[in-house]
């Protein structure tokens, strides 16, 4: 393994040009569910712990003028991949099982969202997840969620 592998960042993450000291995803393809949140970027933020940011516009809105829970709880999933990979998350395919959001307050458009992630637990198969998301540092959601490891199958 490369020094590049043992870098703990996504997959197919690379320098973000316009965030010094971030990481972005520029393969996400245009038409996909994915790329309904926006650009994410992220980092590691000490052991066992890492951030992601989300820039909501007035796409991500719901009808009262917050960010759509819908729009939480995507963005929240991706954080628990990005994060989680920061956070020292063993590189692996996986697939999220089960996802916890306590909504704390309303999020705005135009303030970026913080998802501070951390890394509870790693076992063989499963990832034990757990986070803040914040905006202009006040606590917007509280999360918690377990990913499970894929075999390879090739």
């Amino acid at each position: 393994m490369d020094a590049a592998e043992d870098t703990p960042r996504p997959s197919g993450a690379r320098e973000d040009p316009d965030h010094p000291g971030w990481w972005c995803w520029d393969d996400v393809p245009a038409d996909s569910f994915a790329a309904q949140t926006g650009k994410l970027i992220f980092r590691p933020d000490g052991p066992g712990r890492g951030v992601v940011r989300m820039f909501p516009t007035e796409k991500h809105l719901n009808l009262g003028g917050s960010i759509h829970g819908g729009a939480v709880m995507s963005f929240i999933d991706m954080a628990l991949f990005g994060g989680g990979r920061c956070a020292g998350m063993s590189r692996a395919h996986y697939v999220t099982l089960d996802l916890t959001t306590k909504f704390l307050a309303r999020g705005k458009a135009g303030v970026p969202l913080d998802a501070h992630v951390e890394l509870v637990k790693q076992t063989r198969s499963l990832a034990f997840l757990q986070g803040v998301v914040s905006q202009d540092g006040e606590p917007c959601y509280s999360f918690s969620g377990t990913l499970k490891k894929l075999r390879d199958n090739s």
